[in-house]
């Protein structure tokens, strides 16, 4: 008989070569069925084989789990990979049958997301104008990053992504390559193109100027929009970091980080009468009903204006 625990190995193989998934999922795909392996070989007091999995044990390790006090976003992705592994086993013929389709686990809770007000991003907008006055090369990147982000609801991969030729400032629009490769063209606003047009013309040939050691990142330097302080193309974790500091002290739940950014622009696009299919289009999503939570948020925020407006609420 098989080992689980090497069919689990053969598994994340196909997931990484055949698949060519990122390192970082198949690491949290391998972390989820490690984690199986070992509750299978407590469960059966021996090293588990691929045929000691049913459908009983599978709900019985998402109940220990649960026990654990994990959160329910995790949960649903250990059923989701446990899912993936017997299906994969069910077609390679490792097993009789998929004995895991029926396997639920709890719907993840549903937030929010973060919104910052009006009030707030023209104050982050101001100070961050402050700052790039100084002439400083990364603080005048730091206003065009967060202008765009803001103008254009951007997610944070797609920003760093961008290439100088993907920005025209004649048209104010962007190109941006988002999930799956697709395409689209994105507009922002005259603030967005005044930030980006100061930081090509007067910042980023400074950054420009240091030249990576590593060739393979020098020759993508060249071609990249945003720039970070060791002249290579700027990173998502940068982003976040500038992002973070900005609305640390700043009220308001949730996440801090740049896609706070992407769920203002969106909600105060609702706020304004935008049609929610225009939003869906700039914003890249594949699904309306994933645009449709900014419409709760709207909704949220109306009523909370009437809350504490109204002498009647």
């Amino acid at each position: 008989m098989t080992r689980l625990l090497g069919d689990v190995e053969r598994f994340l193989a196909h997931l990484r070569d055949g698949r060519g998934l990122s390192e970082h999922t198949v690491r949290a795909y391998a972390s989820d069925l490690d984690d199986l392996d070992a509750h299978a070989a407590e469960r059966a007091g021996r090293p588990p084989v691929t045929a000691d999995l049913d459908l009983e044990l599978l709900r019985d390790w998402l109940w220990r789990s649960t026990e654990s006090g994990l959160a329910r976003t995790t949960l649903a992705r250990r059923a989701s990979s446990a899912r993936a592994f017997t299906r994969w086993l069910d077609e390679t013929d490792r097993t009789p049958a998929d004995v895991g389709v029926r396997l639920r686990a709890p719907k993840a809770e549903s937030h929010l997301p973060r919104v910052l007000t009006s009030p707030q991003i023209d104050g982050v907008l101001r100070s961050l104008a402050v700052r790039a006055d100084t002439a400083d090369p990364g603080a005048v990147r730091d206003l065009a990053v967060v202008e765009l982000l803001y103008g254009s609801g951007l997610r944070v991969s797609e920003l760093v992504g961008t290439d100088v030729g993907d920005l025209d400032l004649g048209r104010n629009t962007v190109l941006v390559t988002g999930k799956g490769g697709k395409q689209r063209v994105v507009p922002f606003g005259i603030p967005a193109a005044e930030a980006l047009d100061r930081w090509l013309a007067l910042a980023r040939p400074a950054l420009a100027a240091v030249v990576p050691a590593d060739p393979g990142r020098a020759h993508d330097a060249r071609r990249a929009a945003f720039l970070g302080a060791g002249g290579a193309r700027l990173g998502t974790r940068a982003v976040h970091r500038l992002v973070a500091g900005l609305l640390v002290d700043l009220p308001g739940g949730g996440p801090a980080g740049p896609h706070a950014l992407r769920h203002t622009a969106a909600t105060h696009l609702l706020d304004g009468g935008a049609d929610l299919r225009a939003v869906q289009e700039l914003l890249g999503h594949a699904s309306l009903g994933t645009t449709q939570i900014y419409t709760h948020v709207s909704t949220e925020r109306l009523r909370e204006s009437y809350r504490t407006a109204h002498p009647r609420a």
